[in-house]
């Protein structure tokens, strides 16, 4: 969960602001300001470029993930199932971020109203929770898949898979769901600019003239109780999978065996280093520049989407073999 902290520079922000009675007036303003990435205003168009081709390639790679497991009936399993899951995610947090920013990149169309803003952070926190989940599921697949290859089919049944699916919602669905009512209860009476591209709990909570102690608090509860099982899960099956491999014979069994895992290795890899990363640098390290710490947790609701779909189709057979034959029959 992305999370930016406040630090608005007055002299900046001027042509934004209102008058001084009308800002110490405001209860719940009607709309926020969103300042896209502050002290890189001028190279706003420069920057959607690489945030537009991201944004483009997590829709198409998504996408199509999700048209070949349809269309290909041997790959109606649980693995790619949760692939799917994935995608569909991936494909919220980046639609639920990026085109706001576009518009403010593109057009300076900063102003989002009160109840967006709201939206905007619950799908965010939500789908991202949702997203580790999904990949704790994954591993939980993966250690089944190898540990117990002749239960796998048995353990992991569809209904099984779709129980998890729910349960997953659920959870994520639950567990955000106070940000936007905490967003909601605090008195904003300093100002409605959020030095962002997007709502984040954290950076709208800041605003507000009251003690947000509880909505901070609630935050990093989120990131460590729910983040934090599920990375204790995902080492818990991956202590289990080596322990597993280590007892083959060969050691190109090790490696071949080894190698079903490493697409969701870089899956985890491509969503919680950079997440994690963004969140304390946030929390913890006061000398990095504003503008750099706004620029990287934008970033990060565009890495996992568009990675996911280029390292499941790059390193899984199955889904290369589709995706080419794909194109050969367009061809001929």
């Amino acid at each position: 969960m992305q999370e930016t902290p406040l630090c608005l520079r007055v002299g900046h922000l001027l042509r934004y602001s209102m008058s001084d009675s009308n800002t110490t007036d405001f209860i719940n303003p009607s709309t926020f300001i969103l300042l896209g990435i502050p002290g890189l205003e001028a190279a706003h168009i420069w920057i959607s470029i690489p945030f537009c081709a991201m944004y483009a390639i997590a829709m198409l790679g998504n996408f199509t993930i999700l048209f070949i497991v349809k269309r290909e009936p041997s790959l109606h399993e649980p693995m790619y199932y949760f692939l799917c899951m994935l995608a569909i995610t991936d494909l919220i947090v980046s639609t639920s971020s990026l085109p706001k920013m576009l518009s403010i990149f593109w057009f300076n169309s900063r102003e989002i109203s009160f109840s967006a803003c709201l939206t905007q952070i619950y799908f965010i926190a939500c789908f991202l929770t949702m997203e580790s989940g999904i990949l704790a599921a994954m591993a939980f697949d993966r250690y089944v898949a190898i540990c117990h290859p002749l239960k796998h089919s048995t353990i992991l049944t569809n209904s099984v898979v779709a129980k998890i699916g729910l349960a997953l919602v659920l959870r994520s669905g639950i567990l955000t769901l106070p940000y936007p009512f905490l967003v909601r209860r605090w008195p904003y009476c300093r100002t409605n600019i959020i030095p962002q591209p997007y709502c984040g709990h954290i950076a709208v909570v800041n605003l507000a003239c009251a003690d947000i102690r509880i909505s901070s608090y609630y935050g990093l509860f989120v990131l460590f109780s729910v983040m934090g099982m599920d990375v204790f899960f995902i080492v818990v099956s991956y202590i289990q999978i080596l322990r597993a491999i280590f007892c083959l014979p060969t050691k190109d069994a090790w490696f071949k065996t080894f190698g079903t895992c490493v697409s969701h290795l870089c899956a985890i890899s491509a969503f919680y280093i950079p997440d994690f990363f963004s969140s304390l640098t946030q929390r913890f390290d006061n000398n990095v520049p504003r503008h750099f710490l706004v620029l990287i947790a934008s970033v990060n609701l565009l890495v996992s989407p568009m990675l996911h779909p280029i390292i499941y189709g790059v390193r899984t057979k199955q889904i290369r073999d589709r995706l080419l034959q794909l194109f050969t029959h367009k061809e001929t």
